[in-house]
């Protein structure tokens, strides 16, 4: 590492090649973007043989594909580009070009280019396209290496909208998502009245009709819906794509659904839309006041208060319009013969009618009036139970699945949560296949058939775990469980001596997880009917099972808190990280370093895909370079995130900072301030006072975050863990939170968690021991804790009493654990 004393360097310049793709930090306009000197050709003049060495071509990025390494330090990567200036009836071959990068030009468009950007690019060549009958884009791609160049502008971000100000105050996970969010494209959304033909849209609307993906003829998986929004026009959609998991997820009618880059074209009369390349869905519950939880495949989305507030808009307006049905769902209890209904159900067996027919065996935990279809078939082609209890096996329905349906009904895994749609009430058939003997035409029974072909939506859809409706049916589920479990000729003491039997004393596998208490309390358990009638600001001692835990996703357990302010917050994801590291290293204006610094540069390491190397600008203590310490404190200037991990290796403490107005500034404090090993560190926003001031080393003897922290004048936030559990016992139950003893609680700290793979599986498989995903509550272990009950306001201002662990640790003999494998 070289080091030059700023003083040296005052006044001085200092300059590189050029690199192969320039970002504007303000949009130009078609002209000024790229040379001027060189003059823009549309996309759909471009043909193979001809010369464009004085042509540029603009368009804006609607796909990025990953940088993939052809060779030690040679990588290509693929892109398509859509010209947003053309006619509105111009065809995507016409439009949209692949655009292929090749050398050191591909690594940097990998860093320096987002989806969305408007990009100008020269010194092309031009290659027939392979891909072009697949993929229905231009016949011709765009080769860029050597010396061609590519020119990037982002639109800034837009100015905050006074009347979005109700908006802002939101959960934490949502305003993570919001804080992403900003970083990214900004969308136009059109309203369905105002589609042209031709035209690319993005659009927000509510589903009044759907149909669930269904095989076409060709390769691909198809799905139709039909939506509406504030101007009451009816739009039909169609979606072509060969993964089931990219379609919509719709789970009933009033759903609000956001598509990104649809086509809409005219077909039979009408405007219909049509899904294009890098098309998106986004799928929300319909109902008022619902989650704002988006249903889709894509791991990363664009999702800001703008998307909350047309998703709350959407659904005052259909709630308004009626176009929300009453009951989305009809339960077994009232079901009516000769009808069409939705049902929500539980897979508990299938099995082989013929080619053309699937049984599924199911329930909802209600129980039709009416005598419903036995169907007998062979036991050896069952799959799950043959028999059950005689209380169970009367709430069971036996639904016949044919043709189309019958591939999808044989890949159902046992215990998944249903909805079929458009099942069909039959009363008293005889052309049932498996119709026993013993059940003439004459008994009064009803049979349920899907039938084939898609007319009205009929279908089957898996519900996810976390589903509103999946959480009811639960529910109605396990009290029924419970009901069957219970034996009405003990009196209370004695049935509580039975539900709260060690499970090691049933048949069966024990759970090898338990609790120990570290409490001095000496007082008696109680029962969570007698906690919850008890008087707050007391410590009691329950035996209970997990019944459920809250977040299902348990890295959201994992929050920041602030000591000063008692505020808690979402830690920031890596996308969010990623951009305002990105932001601050294109940053390249004049910077003076502060009079005690020490200016220099240090290479990045090399990653495993042989990244070519990179020299950063470090910024370093005079005290610290004078006592030898010269790598326990470095000011990072112009890294990457990925860079700065890779140089944490080497450094004890790494700070990340960027030129403003001139002078040296810590990044925003969205943005880890420290760096210590793989440990990243966050300041509070509301009470730090922030300055690069130096970090002085007299009398400590380590280092370390807390003594940086205060240097720099960064309020440190502390890693915890929050959780929601739901107890229950034999007589009630009860939501508790664990947070202030979590780490106690799972014997890990939430430091560690946040870095560590093994402490963040360690509290998975706990709670996964504690809490089986399929397994009956019976299989679940009973444990000793420790609560506390305390009084506190919440959202509207209303005193409540909250129950919270503590003092409680979960133990695993050290038997369970796997021996080690021989050497």
């Amino acid at each position: 590492m070289r080091i030059v004393r700023n003083q040296a360097r005052e006044g001085s310049r200092s300059c590189s090649l050029a690199m192969p793709v320039v970002v504007l930090t303000k949009r130009a306009g078609p002209s000024t973007l790229g040379p001027a000197h060189l003059s823009r050709i549309p996309i759909s003049l471009i043909k193979m043989n001809n010369e464009y060495s004085n042509k540029t071509v603009e368009g804006r990025v609607i796909h990025k594909g990953p940088l993939v390494s052809l060779q030690p330090g040679n990588y290509i990567l693929k892109a398509v580009i859509q010209e947003h200036d053309s006619p509105p009836n111009a065809s995507s071959e016409d439009t949209s070009i692949n655009i292929v990068l090749l050398g050191p030009l591909a690594t940097d468009f990998s860093s320096a280019v987002n989806q969305g950007d408007v990009v100008v690019a020269s010194g092309f060549t031009v290659g027939k396209s392979p891909t072009f009958r697949k993929d229905k884009l231009h016949r011709c791609n765009l080769l860029l290496s050597g010396d061609a160049c590519v020119y990037v502008s982002r639109p800034p971000p837009p100015p905050p909208d006074p009347t979005s100000l109700p908006a802002m105050k939101r959960s934490t996970v949502l305003s993570t998502e919001v804080s992403r969010s900003t970083k990214t494209t900004k969308y136009t959304y059109v309203r369905l009245n105002d589609l042209k033909v031709g035209s690319v849209v993005n659009v927000y609307g509510v589903v009044v009709f759907f149909k669930q993906p269904f095989r076409s003829r060709g390769t691909d998986f198809c799905s139709s819906l039909k939506i509406t929004d504030q101007s009451n026009q009816k739009i039909s959609c169609t979606i072509f794509c060969d993964k089931v998991d990219s379609h919509p997820k719709i789970f009933q009618i009033g759903d609000i659904v956001r598509m990104h880059r649809f086509k809409a074209q005219f077909f039979k009369d009408t405007i219909m839309l049509v899904n294009t390349f890098g098309f998106s869905v986004m799928a929300f519950d319909g109902a008022v006041g619902g989650a704002m939880e988006p249903r889709t495949s894509s791991r990363t989305y664009h999702f800001d208060q703008d998307d909350q507030r047309a998703v709350e808009e959407l659904r005052l307006w259909a709630a308004n319009q009626g176009l929300l049905p009453l009951v989305p769902t009809t339960p077994l209890s009232a079901v009516q013969p000769k009808t069409y209904f939705n049902l929500t159900c539980q897979l508990l067996a299938k099995a082989p009618v013929d080619s053309t027919c699937t049984l599924l065996r199911v329930w909802d935990g209600t129980r039709c009036p009416r005598s419903l279809l036995k169907v007998i078939v062979e036991p050896n082609v069952t799959e799950g139970p043959s028999s059950l209890s005689s209380a169970k096996e009367n709430l069971i329905a036996n639904v016949l699945v044919y043709d189309n349906h019958v591939e999808f009904a044989r890949q159902l895994k046992l215990g998944a949560f249903l909805r079929i749609y458009n099942l069909r009430a039959i009363p008293g058939s005889s052309k049932v296949p498996g119709l026993t003997s013993s059940q003439s035409e004459e008994v009064d029974h009803l049979a349920f058939h899907l039938h084939g072909g898609t007319a009205y939506g009929r279908g089957i859809r898996l519900l996810p775990e976390n589903s509103p409706d999946v959480q009811e049916l639960k529910r109605v589920i396990e009290a029924f469980e419970e009901d069957e479990d219970k034996v009405p000729e003990l009196n209370d003491s004695e049935m509580l001596d039975v539900w709260c039997t060690p499970p090691e004393s049933l048949d069966g596998d024990t759970v090898t997880c338990s609790t120990e208490r570290s409490c001095s309390h000496n007082i008696q358990p109680v029962t969570l009917s007698e906690l919850k009638r008890s008087e707050p600001g007391r410590d009691h001692h329950v035996r209970v099972q997990l019944r459920s835990y809250e977040p299902l996703r348990l890295h959201q357990a994992l929050k920041l808190y602030c000591s000063k302010c008692e505020t808690m917050q979402d830690v920031p994801d890596d996308e969010l990280v990623a951009e305002l590291f990105s932001e601050a290293s294109r940053y390249s204006g004049p910077c003076t370093p502060p009079q005690w610094a020490l200016s220099g540069q240090v290479s990045v390491p090399r990653d495993s895909l042989g990244t070519p190397d990179r020299t950063l600008h470090v910024h370093l203590s005079t005290q610290l370079m004078s006592e030898g310490k010269s790598k326990e404190l470095i000011f990072l200037m112009g890294a990457t995130l990925e860079e700065t991990c890779r140089l944490a290796d080497g450094y004890q403490n790494i700070v990340p900072v960027r030129p403003s107005g001139g002078h040296l500034a810590l990044l925003d404090l969205s943005a880890p301030f420290l760096f210590r090993g793989r440990k990243r560190y966050y300041g509070c926003k509301q009470c730090s006072e922030a300055a690069l001031t130096e970090v002085s080393a007299e009398g400590v003897q380590v280092i370390d975050e807390k003594v940086i922290a205060e240097a720099l004048g960064v309020q440190l936030l502390q890693f915890v863990l929050l959780m929601k559990l739901k107890l229950q016992d034999a007589t009630d139950t009860l939501d508790v939170f664990l947070w202030r003893d979590a780490e106690l609680f799972f014997n890990v700290s939430a430091e560690d968690v946040a870095a560590d793979q093994e402490a963040q599986s360690s509290i998975c498989h706990t709670v996964e021991s504690l809490c089986p995903a399929e397994g009956s509550t019976g299989g679940r272990p009973w444990l000793d804790l420790c609560l506390t009950t305390y009084q506190a306001e919440d959202d509207q201002g209303q005193i409540q009493t909250c129950y919270q662990i503590c003092h409680t640790t979960i133990t695993t003999p050290s038997s369970t654990r796997p021996d080690p494998e021989p050497a």
